[in-house]
């Protein structure tokens, strides 16, 4: 009965079962609820089509690297995913991004005060509900990665929370290694800046996620406290980049 069903729903319905079975197993055997990590289902360069195989097998959270092409996918998908921007965002590119995409749910990747700005405005000027934003925190201490050194979390953090009433400061984000894979230190060093941020804005830690893990390292995040792993090649496959003519 399984396997005719995953041959029905498709490679990457099935690929998500086992994604969602190995997040249980990590977070049993570092004794967490499995209830509190969120799987992202990072669709960059899929198709819209292939998308809808994964919703349809149930599963309602879904990120996007590039502006350019979550406005182009989430009017073609059902209202209820939970968009997450996971990219680099660009100040010219906030406008755009919050009205063609109602349902975004969150931004994960603001690591300055001056996109966090031009989010809280932009959302009020929409008039859309509060926006979810994430930290996004340099902790492998690369130049080419984006992100704020883990020393300035604080500061970025405490804005978000107190001068930006139009969004919702939810947790932090790192990406890790020049390979996309992590060691220890870069998921320790996003649990130190956690409990920093949590001390300073008088909040529980249980109130401040951590975007950590992806498709190579997903179950070493979760069992250093990932709340939130953001999964991609695993399960819709090896990334298609355009020629570029």
């Amino acid at each position: 009965m399984a396997a005719s069903s995953a041959a029905t729903d498709g490679v990457a319905a099935a690929a998500l079962r086992s994604v969602i079975q190995r997040v249980c197993q990590a977070a049993e055997s570092s004794g967490r609820a499995s209830d509190r990590i969120r799987i992202v289902a990072v669709s960059k360069t899929k198709p819209v089509s292939l998308i809808r195989q994964v919703y349809d097998a149930g599963h309602r959270s879904f990120g996007e690297n590039y502006v350019q092409e979550i406005v182009e996918k989430a009017p073609q998908l059902p209202e209820d995913i939970e968009w997450h921007f996971i990219g680099n965002l660009q100040s010219n590119k906030v406008k755009p991004l919050l009205a063609g995409v109602p349902n975004l749910a969150t931004v994960e990747s603001v690591d300055d005060k001056k996109i966090a700005d031009r989010l809280d405005r932009m959302v009020a000027s929409i008039g859309r509900k509060p926006l979810k934003v994430y930290v996004q925190v340099n902790t492998s201490g690369e130049e080419s990665k984006s992100g704020i050194e883990p020393s300035e979390c604080v500061e970025l953090a405490k804005h978000v929370s107190q001068d930006c009433p139009n969004l919702e400061f939810c947790g932090l984000m790192t990406i890790g290694m020049p390979d996309y894979t992590s060691t220890p230190e870069n998921f320790k060093t996003l649990a130190n800046c956690r409990s920093e941020v949590c001390k300073a804005l008088g909040i529980p830690e249980e109130q401040c996620e951590l975007s950590m893990g992806m498709s190579g390292d997903f179950e070493l995040a979760i069992e250093m406290g990932s709340t939130n792993v953001r999964i991609g090649s695993t399960i819709f496959g090896a990334r298609e980049y355009r020629q570029k003519n």
